[in-house]
């Protein structure tokens, strides 16, 4: 019984630290596709700023709030435009 076990632990242990490794880099990658959403919705808008006059700033602050809130974090981006 304790040939089999020997070996299973370090396995075990190496596979835990593997998954704990990809953990930040979904989160990374999570964060990345809503930043490009977010950069897509600003480009739109700015795009139709001739009509409106509205120009809103693109940086990264701006991109992840648009990205991560949605529809919500385009009105507070407007929100401070105007302002």
């Amino acid at each position: 019984m304790e040939k089999i076990l020997v070996p299973l632990i370090p396995a075990l242990l190496s596979l835990a630290l593997v998954r704990l490794m990809l953990l930040p880099m979904k989160w990374m990658l999570k964060a990345a596709i809503h930043g490009a959403a977010g950069l897509a919705c600003l480009w739109l808008l700015n795009s139709i700023a001739g009509f409106t006059g509205i120009y809103f700033p693109v940086n990264a602050i701006t991109v992840l709030t648009t990205g991560t809130l949605g529809l919500p974090g385009i009105g507070v981006v407007a929100l401070l435009a105007v302002l």
